[in-house]
């Protein structure tokens, strides 16, 4: 008697004990964390690619929403070899395996802990090793559209003792005279009667280089290609520049072949009218070129002057007013012949 009772109570122990085995389970996995998940990532042809993003995305549910929603649960980098690896997982989750790499396109991978392995294996047991193998990433290739590159030249510029602004393009002096070209030039003041200063005293002007006898009022603001600002002259230069400095005008060459040429007009808002044309034309060693430009000038002036003289007797008030129109203008051209001589 004595011995059945010791063999039910052994019995008992053992059934007590796999009742809380089960932890292990399929329904207790979650937790366990040993999974471990590892792979290598490989382009097309085989080879490994290297610094490929792997994230590790853990399925949830959420109680708000009423939805699963997948978090980031770790992420990777792979070496040069491809390989990558995430440990210490917790087996009873789903995840997904998210690649990306600049130049290959992202790949998802569903990834579960569940499954078969081999025949013999018990689909309901987890298997904590999973082991993804060579995943192959396809090259991302886009047509992209043909691109043209456009490139302006800077309206500064610095070459050796002097500053070139390139006024060419500049739409501000367009219909104006050199004065206006010079009110947007660095280092040159102009005042509002239009006299130009240059550290504080009148610079020598240039015109390509050489003395001119024309004042800057008297060149079109159209005719100017480029300003060049020498602050300090060097010996080359006439000593008449003083310490001002030398202001040469560069005036557009035309350098195109055949016949070519182009009209321009403007009027400002009091009427008064701007125009000109310029004509070329080049046939093998002769170019000839002719430009002509016109601008009409219409200013208004008004001023107030109010006097009182408190120390005569008696007193005076003298009270005036002012009124000045002027009009006028000017016109400008030019003409050129050149002959490209051989060497």
């Amino acid at each position: 008697m004595r011995k059945i009772l010791i063999v039910i109570v052994a019995v008992m122990i053992t059934g007590t004990l796999f009742a809380q085995m089960p932890q292990g389970g399929p329904g207790k996995m979650g937790a366990s964390s040993a999974g471990h998940i590892y792979g290598k990532i490989t382009d097309a042809n085989g080879k490994p690619v290297g610094e490929a993003t792997v994230l590790l995305m853990q399925n949830k549910f959420d109680s708000t929403s009423k939805k699963s929603k997948q978090l980031l649960f770790k992420n990777f980098i792979t070496a040069g070899n491809g390989d990558f690896t995430f440990e210490d997982l917790p087996v009873g989750s789903k995840y997904v395996l998210k690649i990306s790499n600049t130049g290959y396109k992202a790949l998802d991978i569903p990834v579960s802990f569940f499954g078969k392995k081999d025949p013999n294996s018990n689909p309901g047991i987890p298997s904590f090793e999973k082991d993804l193998g060579n995943i192959k990433l396809d090259a991302d290739v886009k047509d992209l559209q043909a691109v043209t590159v456009t490139s302006n030249t800077s309206s500064l510029r610095l070459s050796g003792d002097k500053k070139i602004f390139n006024v060419e393009k500049n739409i501000m002096s367009v219909g104006g005279t050199g004065v206006d070209v010079m009110r947007n030039v660095p280092s040159v003041n102009v005042d509002i009667d239009g006299n130009i200063t240059m550290r504080n005293a009148a610079p020598q002007l240039l015109v390509d280089g050489r003395p001119t006898t024309l004042t800057l009022d008297q060149i079109p603001a159209d005719a100017i290609e480029s300003v060049e600002v020498i602050s300090n002259p060097s010996a080359k230069y006439d000593a008449s520049g003083g310490g001002a400095g030398i202001l040469n005008i560069v005036l557009k060459k035309n350098k195109k072949t055949g016949y070519n040429g182009n009209v321009r007009a403007g009027i400002d808002k009091r009427g008064a009218l701007n125009g000109g044309f310029d004509f070329n034309v080049r046939q093998n060693k002769i170019n000839f070129s002719a430009s002509f430009n016109g601008n009409q000038n219409k200013a208004r002036t008004t001023g107030t002057t109010d006097r009182t003289s408190l120390g005569t007797d008696p007193q005076t008030v003298i009270s005036q007013n002012n009124y000045n129109k002027t009009t006028g203008g000017f016109l400008f051209a030019k003409a050129g012949v050149d002959y490209f001589a051989t060497n």
